[in-house]
């Protein structure tokens, strides 16, 4: 009777059952957490890992520098080192003792470097100790590509038309309308007609024009392509302008193809604005867009790979306003007889891509005068067309629109260092 009360009796089934289920609920709520842990410990190690394969191939590393003089595909031996050194600084005391194995990898590849960093790693858990597991192995691999991109020519063609002696800013502009009888913004080159002349009004104001800040601009960049070189003869540069005059007015080398960036910069001290003899020289045809880049085609000739100095990138550094003005029949807007007033025309642009060679462009943007009744007639109607068509032009990635007030040389230093490029991670 006794033993078939006990046999009976329910009372105590919760204790056992919990008793039994107690391991594994331990064991399973355990393997969350150490799971959790190790994850977050691989989270931190990936971290590290990415940024010293990026960091490895920094521009001012020793291993670009390395891969750069290298006469051929292969490892860059040199750059393991930088990049195991970054991958350890990147880790906690606690996290850096427990990794067992790195792997370095770098390579040329034609023009890109390849940083390739492995690791594996040990973590130990703590509630899977009970059901015999120490630890965890983990491990991951981080990828970056530097394009090198590594010997280029730039050529810079600087918009030096009198629609580039407005004045840079706001304040520039009301200060011209202020002194002069027209209320004209506009600096204009007249050397045969001083009442014309109010180039000499900005002179005597201090008023920064367009074209000054263009070419204090390039001569910035000059600057860029010296701190940025890490091998002889990396970045050249020359610079052409629309004309010093309108009688002259074309093509015109102001700084030749050169590695010497501080004669490039000298050089450049002479891009100025156009002069003309007096208003309506010429009819104003002054901006022949399509002229210029014929004629700077010819010269670029194609671009090569960058790879080496004998297989140069080339760029076209184009800076405008992105209005045409010339004589010409095939005008895509309403001609005014035979002078033509255009948004820039991309074909022009197409067939300098077409050879090979990238496109860098900066608008300045051609500001709207309501005030100017010849603005209202024969620029309000394709007023829209203007940043597009100098979008366009672009390459892609390669385009940048600076109104006044804004900063024409960091948008031209933002464009240098898109073009000559940077570490960015692949996997």
């Amino acid at each position: 009777m006794l033993l078939d009360d006990i046999l009976r009796d329910r009372s105590g089934n919760f204790g056992i059952m919990t008793a039994l289920l107690m391991v594994p609920l331990i064991g399973t709520a355990g393997l969350a957490i150490d799971v959790g842990f190790a994850m977050e410990q691989r989270q931190m190690l990936m971290n590290a890992a990415d940024a010293a394969a990026v960091g490895a191939l920094a521009e001012k590393s020793q291993g670009v520098a390395s891969a750069l003089s290298m006469s051929s595909d292969g490892e860059v031996a040199l750059a393991d080192a930088d990049a195991e050194r970054l991958f350890a600084a990147q880790l906690p005391d606690d996290l850096a003792v427990r990794v067992g194995q790195v792997d370095i990898d770098i390579q040329r590849k034609g023009k890109d470097l390849v940083s390739q960093l492995s690791f594996s790693a040990t973590v130990p858990t703590s509630f899977l100790r009970v059901l015999g597991k120490e630890a965890f192995t983990v491990s991951g691999t981080a990828t970056a590509t530097y394009q090198t991109n590594a010997f280029i020519d730039f050529f810079m063609l600087l918009d030096n038309t009198p629609s580039m002696g407005l004045a840079a800013t706001e304040a520039g502009i009301a200060l011209m309308e202020k002194h002069t009888s027209d209320k004209c913004a506009f600096a204009c080159h007249a050397t045969e007609n001083a009442d014309q002349n109010t180039y000499l009004i900005a002179k005597q104001f201090g008023v920064k024009m367009r074209i000054d800040v263009v070419r204090e601009a390039t001569q910035a960049l000059t600057h860029d392509a010296t701190e940025y070189t890490r091998v002889a003869n990396q970045y050249r540069m020359a610079v052409y302008t629309f004309g010093a005059t309108a009688e002259k007015a074309g093509l015109t080398e102001v700084a030749t193809m050169n590695a010497n960036m501080a004669q490039v910069r000298t050089a450049t001290d002479a891009v100025d604005l156009m002069t003309t003899k007096k208003n309506n020289y010429k009819n104003n045809e002054l901006t022949d867009f399509n002229g210029a880049l014929t004629s700077i085609k010819d010269k670029i000739g194609s671009g090569g790979s960058g790879v080496s100095s004998a297989d140069r990138q080339k760029v076209l550094f184009f800076v405008a306003d992105g209005v045409a003005d010339y004589n010409n029949g095939d005008c895509t807007e309403k001609p005014n007889g035979t002078r033509c007033q255009e948004p820039l025309n991309t074909a022009y642009c197409t067939a300098i891509k077409e050879k090979g060679v990238k496109i860098a462009v900066l608008y300045t943007t051609y500001l709207d005068l309501p005030d100017n009744d010849w603005w209202r007639n024969w620029i309000k109607p394709f007023n829209s067309k203007i940043p597009t068509n100098m979008e366009a032009c672009a390459s892609p990635g390669y385009f940048f629109e600076v109104a006044p007030n804004q900063g024409i040389t960091e948008a031209m230093q933002t464009l240098f260092r898109k073009v000559i490029s940077a570490p960015r991670l692949t996997s």
